[in-house]
């Protein structure tokens, strides 16, 4: 599956934002850089849908103006206004080309989703490669109102339940894009998370 990280430019403070490019043209996430629909378009004059993984401000700053650019529908867990379609744990849906399974992972976010492909993940923030806080395997920060640890370990658990051997590529909404073993990297970010390791000094 062909993949582009469209806000790998960004001077703003963005979520990645993924556009799957195949059967069915797909962005996972919109982030927060202005113009992003312009880069969208050095790609393809087509966009299906944009896929939400969780509405915090860096993921969804620029949904407006991209289903807007492409008349896209819009998948999201929670409601919003530019939601065409609503997401439920154990969905299904094409992402680019390849059949992706929904799962609720919460924690980070009550509303966040992963997708699960045959040999995709795309984690949002539930689980990143690097980000700046532990490399090899991280997790998205739970030291906001509403945010739970005990969740997001229970979603960590989740997730690599259902998650194929086949997968090696992991697009994370923050971080570098990881190609290996995925099962390893995600291990990894469940043991951090349940040694209760803080992400940042002051959680």
């Amino acid at each position: 599956m062909e993949v582009h990280n469209v806000t790998a430019d960004a001077d703003v403070f963005t979520s990645n934002a993924y556009l799957a490019l195949g059967e069915t043209p797909t962005l996972v996430d919109a982030g927060a850089m202005t113009g992003v629909e312009s880069v969208i378009r050095d790609y393809t004059d087509r966009l299906d849908r944009v896929v939400v993984t969780h509405q915090h401000s860096d993921h969804i700053g620029q949904l407006e103006p991209v289903c807007s650019a492409f008349d896209a529908d819009c998948y999201a867990y929670a409601d919003h206004p530019v939601r065409t379609d609503s997401l439920r744990d154990g969905d299904e849906l094409v992402v680019g080309d390849e059949r992706c399974e929904v799962v609720h992972t919460p924690g980070h976010g009550d509303d966040h989703v992963a997708l699960v492909g045959e040999t995709a993940l795309f984690s949002g923030d539930v689980v990143v490669y690097n980000d700046g806080a532990f490399d090899d395997g991280s997790f998205g920060r739970t030291d906001y109102p509403g945010m739970s640890r005990e969740r997001l370990i229970e979603s960590i658990t989740e997730l690599l339940d259902r998650l194929p051997d086949s997968v090696d590529s992991m697009y994370a909404g923050h971080g570098d894009v990881y190609t290996g073993d995925v099962r390893a990297v995600v291990e990894r970010s469940l043991g951090r998370a349940k040694r209760r390791e803080p992400k940042y000094p002051d959680e």
